[in-house]
C-alpha cells in the first residue's frame, strides 16, 4: 500500500488555492490536512499534526514563505509555487523539492510531487529520525542530539525543551510532533506536557518522578502505564 503523503497549502491568493487544492486531488498518495492564506496560520497546524509536505508561496503578508521555512526547526518536505523565478536559488538552497513557478501546469505539478517517490518515505524517515539522533537548529547551526542523552522532553505553548544532562534546548514544536519522532520503546508520555526518558528514572514517588535532580509529574491518565513500564514486575518487598 501507498505511504500517504499528509500535505497542506500556504498562499495568500485565493485562486491559487483552489487550483492546487484541485490537483493535490488527483494524486492518490497525498492526503490534504488544510489550506492557510499565510504562514502565520499554516504555524499552528505544524504544532498539532504531524505534516510532510507544504505546497508553500513566497510572497505572502506577515511573513515570507523563505522566512516562515527558515524558522522552522525540524521543516516538512516543501514545493514552493510562487510568480517570482528569483528566489529559485533561496529554494534550494534550503533544499525544496521543487519550485514551480505560476501559473502552474498539471503536468509540472505532478512531476514536482513524484520527485517525492526518490525521497524517503514519512515513516521512513521518522525510523531514520528514532534511532540515535536528531538534529535541532540553534543560533544558525543545527546542533546533533542523541537521543540517549534525552532526559525528557517538556511542551511549554507552541514550543518544546529537550532536556539533557548538560543543556537545555529549544524549538518550535509541540509535544505531540516530538512524542511521534521519539523511540515508543524508550520514551513515554507521562504528563500533558512531559515525555521522560524510562532509562533514566531513578525513582516514582506518588505522581511524582524522580529524574536525577529533577521531578517530573504524572499525571492520573497516564499513571497505570507508568506503573507499569517503570516498575512493572521489578519491585522487590522485603520478606
Amino acid at each position: 500500500m501507498t505511504k500517504k503523503w499528509t500535505c497542506i497549502i500556504v498562499d495568500d491568493e485565493p485562486l491559487a488555492r483552489e487550483g492546487l487544492e484541485a490537483y493535490v486531488s488527483q494524486v492518490g498518495f497525498l492526503e490534504l490536512k488544510g489550506m492557510y492564506k499565510n504562514a502565520v496560520e499554516a504555524s499552528a497546524v505544524l504544532h498539532d499534526e504531524k505534516i510532510d509536505l507544504i505546497f508553500l508561496d513566497i510572497h505572502m503578508p506577515l511573513l515570507s514563505g523563505i522566512e516562515f521555512l527558515r524558522d522552522l526547526s525540524n521543516p516538512p518536505k516543501v514545493i514552493f509555487t510562487t510568480a517570482y523565478r528569483e528566489y529559485a536559488l533561496d529554494g534550494f538552497e534550503l533544499q525544496a523539492v521543487d519550485y514551480l513557478l505560476k501559473p502552474i501546469s498539471f503536468s509540472r505539478f505532478l512531476k514536482a510531487v513524484n520527485n517525492l517517490r526518490e525521497s524517503p518515505s514519512p515513516a521512513d524517515e521518522d525510523k531514520t529520525v528514532a534511532d540515535d539522533h536528531f538534529y535541532v537548529k540553534e543560533d544558525g547551526k543545527m546542533v546533533k542530539v542523541l537521543m540517549a542523552d534525552v532526559l525528557w522532553v517538556e511542551g511549554q505553548k507552541d514550543y518544546i525543551f529537550i532536556h539533557t544532562a548538560t543543556r537545555r534546548h529549544m524549538l518550535l514544536s509541540s509535544i505531540r510532533a516530538a512524542e511521534e519522532k521519539l523511540d515508543s520503546e524508550q520514551f513515554m508520555r507521562v504528563h500533558r506536557s512531559h515525555i521522560i526518558n524510562l532509562n533514566y528514572v531513578d525513582a516514582l514517588e506518588g505522581n511524582t518522578l524522580h529524574i536525577q535532580n529533577h521531578r517530573i509529574p504524572v499525571s492520573k491518565r497516564y499513571r497505570p502505564d507508568v506503573l507499569e513500564r517503570v516498575v512493572g514486575d521489578k519491585l522487590w518487598r522485603r520478606e
